[in-house]
């Protein structure tokens, strides 16, 4: 357990900055870990000698550094450095992930069958009334949440794809279950939004924060469209990279 510190009143320094330092100087030595969660502000508040409203202060200068990050209803944690996400031809959240030593995961938070509109039979080239499933999904890396993700296939092609992706937690794995032994990206889209409510709450997220959205079409090896996609990610967690020769 850290030992509570005496700050320097006299020294002409704000005591929020000391405590800002001294907390920047922990860090980096290691006392707290990459993504480990830090002492609630009134443990912090206890150990300085301060009221909470200080230790605020202090908290919101490292996170807008990039040093600590909030994570709604979680608390705040040490900030690692963002996940870089190549989009090519060839893009898997599983591989992507533990090609950099984290761990992914992923999980359904919903899925519904509906009626392909204009625009998802237009991207799925499949007649306007074709009847879709939509799942939602939650990607995660070492615990911490990447992205949310809307997913619209054919029902034909990927009958079982629901239970198969609740199973497996692997997009990658549900379609090879439905016999598409591998896929290609066709084309991505990225953009950005604030984060709606719904999304807020899953990536735990403070309303007003910035997202990235990645619209994208994938294609079976003979070149059918089989998911249309529309992920949205953390902005200050994952860092996009365009591969040159997508």
């Amino acid at each position: 357990m850290t030992k509570n510190t005496i700050l320097d009143r006299s020294a002409g320094i704000a005591v929020w900055r000391q405590i800002l330092e001294t907390l920047k100087a922990e860090i980096v030595s290691g006392t707290f870990e990459k993504d480990g969660r830090l002492p609630p502000e009134s443990d912090l508040a206890a150990r300085f000698g301060v009221n909470r409203h200080t230790v605020r202060r202090a908290i919101a200068a490292l996170t807008s550094e990039g040093i600590l990050r909030a994570d709604q209803g979680r608390g705040t944690f040490v900030a690692s450095a963002p996940l870089n996400y190549p989009i090519g031809p060839r893009t898997r959240f599983s591989e992507i992930v533990s090609g950099q030593d984290r761990a992914p995961s992923g999980r359904l938070i919903g899925s519904a069958l509906e009626d392909a509109d204009a625009l998802l039979a237009n991207q799925l080239e499949v007649p306007l009334g074709t009847s879709l499933i939509r799942v939602e999904t939650l990607r995660v890396a070492d615990g911490i949440p990447m992205m949310v993700g809307t997913s619209w296939l054919e029902q034909a092609l990927v009958p079982n794809f629901v239970a198969d992706y609740a199973d497996s937690g692997s997009i990658t794995e549900a379609l090879r279950r439905a016999g598409i032994e591998d896929y290609r990206r066709k084309e991505t889209r990225i953009t950005a939004e604030l984060v709606e409510a719904r999304d807020a709450q899953q990536l735990g997220l403070p309303l007003g924060q910035p997202v990235l959205v990645v619209e994208s079409v994938n294609l079976d090896m003979a070149g059918k469209p089989i998911q249309y996609a529309r992920a949205r990610a953390a902005a200050d967690r994952m860092q996009l990279v365009v591969n040159g020769e997508h």
